[in-house]
């Protein structure tokens, strides 16, 4: 029979450490012994090298055999009884006897392998742990800890008494995966690490993964010696013989970290995860000087703390939002009610000490119709005004939030003194907006060895080790402020959609006062109009009337001493008195056309026609026309109105005819969507009746479509065809009453056609 090891030899280097296959080093840590069976069987496929220093028997003597072959018929039976569950509880461990040795079997199951890691109990005991002590003990520091910082440091100190570690430290990531030490026990001779910051290299992403896999991992001493893991070398079987130890207790660890851990000086490590949503917020670090082996179940009451102190993570932040939050929304309801109990807040209200107290500013600043309003310490007017320029091109109609203006904006290094965070929001229109300003919070950092040194490679290239110094490294931040917290930023979100209510409030009252003062004036100058109107229509109709009897009764006469001359003069002044009064009547209609009371009621069409027609009997008689018309339908209208309209559009068609041609007048109807109405803002989908007037008259031009509609537009001689050049603008005006439109069309020569449009509903 062929052994082999399944060690993964791969070198790790700089190019490709960040995906070091840790998760299958192909080895174990030398203080337990690892088997492997296949899932539902008991044949032994994996076995460490280390096996005959735990129960005298050689890998090669374990390989290819069955449980049974190595312990007892009753131990194999009641193994596969343990290992045939839904579900392996690997807080309780199975426990092996061999030539009078009992060992603690950790079991899992990772793809088709059953992976069992076998570790003898220290001193013979079990040493199981007091869970009620325990829990007694974490609930009196949750009554006793004023906060989060609080919590971790008891947490912390109960660690290191449960597994009696040299230090122990709750270690805190940040967005970017740099660790900080919030918490940290130690023996009173070790340098402290408490607030030092680690970056990111030192824990790589493929570690973080395995930190969520598994929450618990455990190094008994720096200095072991890797124990490969072996296998039946089957040259039949061509499958990858590595092994996933994500899981494994006694997995062998990346030479990269035991090279970090030896020059930290430490002996022995134990890591405990703390999750929060499925990502890693922390861990619980235990370093020892010195190789150390903590019992299982040691081990699992550490892990109990990590979970007691994962299970108040997240309850101690919202609380600490919370709190934090009362006062903030405190501060937002005084502003928001002296916002609005106030007619200009911004003259009035805006150095008022809860605009800042909202989002915990130390300067705000709104500005506003070429005005920029402060509060609190802020840079120069100047320098605000190119900074609200910058932000209302870069942020139109948006708003957010930075702590590093300075990773934006190129001038903010000018201002970090007052502004080196802030909270923006857009208002109203251009550059108007309002902003939070915290000032420049120049920190400190305590790194654990220059962050900027993190990879040390030799003259091949090979990583070596993260850094060999982990003296203290300062680094000094500038152009930073503290962060802006959730509930900070929501109040300021929630005062700035207030403020751009106010604004609008204003513009609309505003624009309302002048609408109303316009108003007045239109109604005055059109009381004005009206008295004009009734003089125009009413006290020079008396004299017209007078001047045209007059001028009867002279042309009446036979008085030989009027000579012709006279008698054509007083001609062209009645004729000029009759066009005056039939203008003068023109004006009265339009103005009746838009001022009457407006009444509607359900008529015929049809009916309104022949009215129309009886009245123009005698013109359609004298010119012969012919007149055809389609059966109208009946509608909601001002019946003296339409019956005004049928008359204009008629009366021009028997008007404007050639000369010698009989007049032809046709009225179509149909129904037409109002998209399809040319020149009007009619809604699409509206649907209208449609009454066109086809005659066969001298026509227009096309320029004159909608000019035609204008009062007082004329396109013909006076003299041809008489008219005062109201009618159509009449017509118009009375279809505007009907919430309906009107449109002409035309070829010189040929006719012309009018359309009314008439809404459906």
């Amino acid at each position: 029979m062929n052994i082999k090891d399944i060690v993964n030899r791969d070198i790790v280097n700089l190019t490709n450490c960040e995906s070091e296959p840790i998760h299958i080093p192909g080895s174990i840590q030398p203080h337990g012994f690892l088997l492997g069976i296949k899932k539902g069987e008991s044949r032994i496929e994996f076995c460490s090298a280390n096996s005959a220093d735990f129960i005298a028997i050689t890998p090669e003597q374990i390989l290819g055999k069955h449980i049974r072959d190595i312990f007892s018929d009753e131990q194999a039976s009641a193994f596969a009884h343990y290992v045939g569950k839904d579900v392996i509880d690997s807080a309780q461990p199975f426990v092996f006897s061999l030539n009078g040795t009992s060992f603690n079997t950790t079991v899992h199951q990772v793809g088709g392998n059953v992976i069992m890691e076998l570790e003898p109990f220290p001193d013979g005991t079990l040493h199981l742990p007091n869970l009620y002590n325990q829990t007694r003990n974490f609930v009196s520091i949750l009554e006793r800890s004023s906060g989060l910082s609080h919590l971790c440091q008891e947490i912390a100190d109960e660690t290191r008494v449960i597994t009696g570690y040299d230090r122990v430290m709750i270690y805190r990531f940040d967005e970017e995966y740099n660790g900080e030490v919030i918490a940290e026990s130690k023996r009173d001779d070790l340098i402290s690490f408490a607030n030092q910051k680690y970056p990111h290299t030192d824990i790589p992403v493929q570690a973080r993964e395995l930190y969520i896999r598994n929450p618990l991992r455990m190094i008994a001493d720096i200095s072991y010696t890797p124990v490969p893991l072996l296998t039946i070398d089957d040259s039949s079987d061509k499958s990858n013989h590595s092994l996933d130890l994500s899981h494994s207790i006694l997995r062998s660890v990346s030479p990269i970290h035991v090279e970090y851990l030896k020059n930290m000086g430490v002996g022995a490590t134990l890591t405990i995860s703390l999750l929060q949503n499925q990502k890693l917020w922390g861990l619980i670090a235990c370093h020892h000087y010195s190789p150390k082996i903590l019992p299982h179940y040691t081990r699992l009451s550490a892990l109990l703390q990590g979970n007691f102190l994962t299970s108040q993570i997240a309850v101690r932040e919202v609380a600490e939002e919370f709190n934090l939050g009362e006062e903030v929304d405190k501060a937002l309801v005084e502003s928001l009610t002296a916002l609005h109990e106030t007619e200009n807040f911004m003259e009035a209200c805006h150095q008022s000490p809860s605009l800042l107290k909202l989002a915990n500013a130390t300067g705000a600043a709104i500005f506003y119709s070429g005005t920029i309003y402060t509060n609190g310490n802020v840079p120069d007017e100047q320098a605000l005004l190119k900074l609200f320029a910058f932000l209302a091109d870069a942020y139109p109609n948006k708003a957010f939030a930075t702590d590093q203006l300075i990773n934006m904006y190129p001038d903010a290094r000018d201002i970090s003194k007052y502004a080196a965070g802030i909270i923006y929001h857009s208002m109203v229109s251009g550059q108007d907006g309002i902003l939070w300003m915290r000032q420049e919070k120049i920190e400190t950092i305590n790194w654990a060895g220059n962050p900027d040194k993190a990879v040390v490679k030799n003259e091949d290239g090979v990583r070596l080790s993260p850094r060999k110094s982990f003296e203290l490294w300062m680094e000094i931040v500038k152009n930073k402020s503290l962060a802006w917290r959730k509930s900070e930023v929501n109040a300021a979100s929630s005062f700035s959609y207030a403020l751009q209510k106010h604004i609008n409030y204003q513009i609309i009252r505003t624009q309302e006062d002048k609408n109303r003062a316009l108003n007045e004036k239109l109604r005055l100058a059109n009381k004005e109009l009206a008295n004009l109107n009734w003089i125009s229509t009413h006290d020079l109709k008396e004299p017209l009337r007078k001047i045209q009897i007059f001028a009867s009764k002279v042309l009446d006469r036979e008085d030989p001493d009027l000579s012709m001359q006279v008698k054509d003069s007083v001609e062209r002044m009645r004729l000029a008195a009759e066009k005056m009064q039939l203008l003068i009547e023109d004006i009265l209609t339009y103005s009746k056309a838009g001022s009457m009371e407006q009444v509607f009621a359900m008529t015929d069409l049809n009916e309104v026609l022949r009215n129309a027609l009886a009245e123009l009997q005698d013109d359609i008689d004298e010119k012969r026309a012919i007149i055809r018309t389609e059966d109208l339908p009946a509608l909601e209208i001002i019946p003296f109105q339409m019956h005004q309209l049928f008359i204009n559009l008629i009366g021009n068609a028997l008007k404007f005819v050639k000369h010698g041609e009989q007049p032809q007048v046709s009225i179509t109807v149909s129904m037409v969507d109002g998209a399809n109405i040319p020149q009007a803002n009619a809604p699409s989908g509206w649907q209208y009746h449609a009454i066109a007037f086809l005659d066969n008259g001298i026509g227009f031009e096309k320029e004159y479509e909608h000019r035609i509609f204008d009062i007082f537009q004329r396109l013909n001689p006076a003299h041809k065809y008489p008219g005062t050049g109201i009618g159509l603008a009449i017509c118009k005006k009375i279809m505007e009453n009907h919430q309906g439109f009107i449109g002409a069309t035309s070829v010189p020569d040929e006719g012309s056609v009018f359309t009314i449009y008439f809404p459906l509903n």
